[in-house]
């Protein structure tokens, strides 16, 4: 499951004093770290990618851009960002923030346009999921 980049191409921009390549996994990145700064974004990815994150991160190579996906252009980026929410955020003005902080640091960092940023919520997270302290039956 390829978890940054639909094709392998950078963006190269010539200045006429030399030229500056920037790969699709570093515009996938920025987007990455731009989604997981939005409060209520629990995490980035579907179920197999977080898995295979914690996995990676257990190892001390946790992946930035893990749960999206980036289209490179010449001069345009589209993104599709796949995340887990905090319950019980409003879940529309939620995306909208991940498309925006999305939208902001592409075009600011990176220096390309952003055609369309896709949020795809596919898991909520419960707070209360997490506790350990289940009461316990026996003893």
């Amino acid at each position: 499951m390829s978890e940054t980049t639909t094709s392998s191409a950078a963006h190269t921009q010539d200045s006429g004093t030399g030229k500056t390549t920037i790969e699709n996994s570093v515009v996938a990145k920025v987007a990455g770290i731009a989604a997981k700064e939005v409060a209520g974004v629990y995490a980035l990815g579907g179920g197999a990618e977080r898995v295979v994150g914690a996995i990676r991160g257990l190892a001390g190579a946790g992946s930035q851009s893990q749960g999206i996906m980036v289209e490179v252009g010449e001069t345009q980026v589209a993104v599709d960002v796949t995340m887990v929410a905090e319950y019980p955020l409003p879940l529309q003005e939620l995306a909208e923030s991940v498309r925006q902080s999305v939208i902001r640091a592409i075009e600011t960092i990176v220096g390309m346009e952003v055609t369309e940023v896709n949020v795809t919520i596919n898991d909520v997270h419960i707070p209360s999921d997490d506790d350990d302290d289940t009461e316990k039956r026996v003893q």
